[in-house]
């Protein structure tokens, strides 16, 4: 393992300047020009026809869910979207490239001018704004398979990616860390699949980041900025933060050694190596003219009528800040637990306010839900699906209910969530099972009055001004009657002793 270099403190100020370019992988059932199916895992070279394969007088169709899904993601990114847009031929040479040019969109793109807003941190004062370039969409190149453990280093082609839908996400360099990379990626995924724009399956390519970085240093007064780096083809949110860490340390050091500025030095791409956990070098990046972009002319431009940008902007619904914001000042809970709820998608948010409809109490519903239900779902690996049929928000609200209500103390509910967890029950029936009983008021009355006929000395020191001394009598009350309430019975003998 190669050891990353140190980041010198004091030597000068370094500003970071990250921005990210992100592949989405549309979920359409078919490819962006033909009628392949996209469907992930098949065999390699099955999902393949003359279109995508580039065959000499096949022609292009344009799969309308793709420009719809595209749409929805740039109203939901505040972006603007133009009457008109149109295809470009991206032209490079490629063995997974079989046409030797790649369809996408150059200066008309469908979606543009955006932002994304990052939740604000417990210490910051306010979100934090990610501008968004461009959106746009364009066909994904095939798949190179490296074999370099046999020692001969083939590399198989497998074809069945081209032609699949992408929707590339550019944002402004508006990104100063690393961990803020990471929370802008977590963020625009909870985004994409609250939209069901995509899965954001990261294991199977659907979506792919490439991070661009360079530093902006503070020597003697005078800002220099460092050559830009394209990190390529990252493929996890933990890789994303890692390589840039690292990145940041490889620039400072490099300008240390040789003083070359942006000005100075071409734009360059470099991998990331897991297993050495650093960044080598690739190659220097093409800039738009290498492309050699020109008009598609296989395809006409595509209008984009005022009310069918409309009609989608109506079928939006409540995006994920606005839910986690809504859940706040609605229910009153906290913002880190809005959040939790709010990221294990629209089915858990749904779960949690049917929750707290049947409860009646949303801070100790929000509550059950950091703790014990989530707890459950990460041991039993369950969906919130799972969870809704095995533990219906009904049966969950009516179990908080009771404890909010005294008729349980949350050691003896947490008891009966197990029972309803295992067995398909309701509360009544899973506390019957196990013996519990509500105390009436006659009879928790008389169990008061006897704990504090055998303990006069708490009497008296609860009279005389040590309130505290009455958490004596709660463990004999347990051992008397297992189902008395350690609140109530609390609330019962301090009253007592207050009536003299």
């Amino acid at each position: 393992m190669v050891a990353s270099p140190l980041l010198a403190e004091n030597r000068f100020p370094v500003t970071v300047i990250i921005g990210l370019e992100v592949h989405v992988q549309l979920s359409t059932q078919t490819k962006l020009f033909c009628g392949c199916s996209t469907q992930f895992g098949q065999p390699a070279n099955t999902q393949v026809c003359p279109i995508c394969l580039g065959m000499p007088g096949a022609l292009p169709v344009i799969n309308r869910d793709a420009v719809r899904l595209a749409v929805r993601t740039g109203l939901a990114l505040n972006c603007s979207i133009p009457p008109l847009t149109k295809w470009d031929r991206k032209q490079y040479f490629y063995p997974d490239l079989p046409k030797g040019y790649q369809i996408s969109q150059f200066d008309l793109p469908i979606c543009a001018d955006g932002y994304l807003d990052l939740p604000a941190e417990e210490n910051d004062e306010a979100a934090v704004r990610i501008g968004i370039v461009r959106a746009h969409l364009e066909e994904d190149a095939g798949k190179s398979l490296h074999d370099e453990l046999s020692g001969i280093s083939d590399t198989k082609i497998d074809l069945n990616r081209c032609g699949t839908p992408l929707l590339e996400i550019v944002s402004q360099p508006d990104m100063r860390s690393a961990s803020q990379a990471k929370a802008y990626l977590s963020e625009l995924k909870l985004l994409l699949t609250h939209l069901a724009v995509s899965d954001c399956e990261m294991q199977e390519g659907s979506l792919r980041v490439d991070a661009n970085v360079n530093l902006h240093l503070d020597v003697d007064g005078k800002k220099v900025a460092t050559p830009i780096v394209e990190i390529k083809n990252l493929n996890s949110f933990r890789n994303v933060q890692r390589a840039l860490d690292y990145e940041v340390q490889r620039q400072v050091l490099d300008w240390e050694e040789t003083r070359q500025t942006i000005d100075e030095a071409p734009k360059t791409t470099r991998g990331w190596d897991d297993n050495r956990e650093c960044t080598f070098p690739q190659r220097e990046k093409e800039l738009s003219a290498d492309y050699r972009y020109f008009p598609d002319p296989d395809l006409l431009p595509v209008r984009l009528p005022r009310e069918f940008v409309d009609e989608i902007r109506d079928d939006l619904g409540e995006l994920p800040a606005e839910t986690r914001s809504r859940l706040q000042s609605q229910y009153q809970i906290k913002a880190y637990d809005a959040d939790v709820i709010v990221n294990q998608g629209p089915a858990m948010i749904a779960y949690f306010e049917s929750t707290v409809e049947v409860a009646g109490d949303a801070k100790k519903t929000s509550a059950w839900m950091m703790q014990d239900v989530l707890r459950t779902m990460k041991t039993h690996s369950w969906t919130t699906d799972t969870l809704e049929q095995r533990l219906p928000a009904s049966r969950l609200g009516d179990l908080i209910r009771r404890v909010t209500e005294g008729k349980l103390d949350n050691s003896r509910a947490r008891d009966v969530f197990e029972v309803l967890v295992e067995k398909d029950q309701t509360v009544d029936q899973a506390m019957a099972a196990m013996g519990i009983v509500a105390v009436d008021e006659g009879e928790l009355d008389e169990l008061c009055r006897t704990l504090l006929a055998e303990n006069p000395q708490v009497v008296e020191d609860v009279r005389g001004g040590k309130v505290q001394a009455v958490g004596a009598l709660i463990g004999q009350a347990k051992r008397k009657n297992k189902n008395a309430n350690p609140q109530a019975v609390r609330e019962k003998l301090l009253s007592m002793i207050q009536q003299g």
